[in-house]
């Protein structure tokens, strides 16, 4: 399945307005977070950065997307762009639209159940794999590599949305 287009309010460590097109030819990493989610801020992002430090530029490219689904007064633009500050994050982040509900519009256009969620797109701008929760950075490693040398990476389970939005250690939920 050919991924959506981010739908971005905002974008921070960039002075481009990206697109997924740009990135025709190379592996997509997208690190959904919120960054008042323990999971994210413990697993997802670590990862993200790690994946940018091990990759070249040129074969993959690692894009957050701070996707809010709840405490919106607490984590607004001028928090994001502190707390990019205090953890060093320094690939494109951008701000998921919010929507008419309660999900923001990519985070919905993915079929996001929470965060962190983490999306590969292949060199083709396909969907690849999208994991929810706790990924290990062996798996996606070996993942990164199969579309690096053009096999499929497998798709990662998702897990269902719970009742109401819960946070824990593995991430935040619905």
């Amino acid at each position: 399945m050919q991924a959506p287009e981010l739908q971005v309010s905002q974008w921070f460590n960039t002075d481009e307005t990206p697109k997924l097109s740009d990135f025709q030819g190379r592996v997509v990493l997208i690190e959904a977070f919120q960054m008042l989610c323990p999971g994210c801020v413990i697993h997802g992002i670590p990862l993200a950065q790690a994946v940018q430090q091990q990759f070249p530029s040129d074969q993959v490219v690692v894009i957050g997307l701070h996707t809010v689904f709840e405490h919106h007064e607490a984590m607004t633009p001028v928090s994001l762009k502190a707390f990019l500050h205090e953890y060093r994050i320094n690939f494109p982040v951008a701000v998921d639209k919010q929507g008419a509900g309660p999900l923001p519009k990519t985070m919905a256009a993915y079929g996001m159940h929470g965060t962190p969620s983490l999306v590969l797109l292949d060199q083709s701008g396909r969907i690849a794999a999208h994991h929810f929760g706790q990924v290990s950075k062996l798996q996606l490693g070996a993942e990164i590599g199969r579309l690096l040398v053009g096999e499929p990476a497998g798709r990662g389970a998702v897990q269902q949305p719970g009742k109401s939005s819960r946070c824990g250690s593995d991430g935040c939920t619905v």
